[in-house]
This record gives structure tokens, C-alpha cells and sequence, in this order.
């Protein structure tokens, strides 16, 4: 193993809950990360529910839409901040 490849896998992100997050064409925040590492989510948009679509379900005042991202391709993820 070169000292570059050792460099490249020492310094791997390691994605968490609340951090700011590009991959590919979008970015956002680490929403959820499965138990099982099977997958993490990232939430790339939120917007307010309308007031008939929050009385029809008051659970949760906005919307989200969050894209699945699996392991295999957390490697791309690159960091950019937390909160």
C-alpha cells in the first residue's frame, strides 16, 4: 500500500446526523442514518405544509424531501459543516 492510498483511507469522512453534506449534483443535511448502516438519508428541501395539508396530518409542520444515499457510495459524500 503506497503512502497515498494509506493518506487517502485514514482521512475517509465518516458521516453523521447534522452535518452539511454535497453529493453529485445535490447537498444538504444527513437527516438519518439506518442501525444497520444500511443507509443514510439527506435532506435537500423543506417547505411548509399548506394549512389544509398540516390539519389533515399536524404530526409534522413541514415537508421534506430526503434522497437515499447507500454505503457504497458514501465514499462521494463530501463534508462541508455541521450544526
Amino acid at each position: 500500500m503506497t503512502n497515498e492510498t494509506w493518506k487517502e483511507m485514514s482521512t475517509t469522512y465518516i458521516p453523521k446526523v447534522h452535518d452539511y453534506v454535497k453529493w453529485k449534483h445535490m447537498q444538504g443535511w444527513v437527516y438519518w442514518i439506518d442501525e444497520q448502516k444500511r443507509y443514510l438519508t439527506i435532506e435537500i428541501m423543506v417547505r411548509e405544509k399548506t394549512e389544509q395539508s398540516y390539519k389533515d396530518c399536524s404530526i409534522h409542520r413541514n415537508e421534506r424531501c430526503l434522497v437515499c444515499v447507500f454505503p457504497e457510495d458514501w465514499y462521494r459524500l463530501e463534508y462541508v459543516k455541521s450544526r
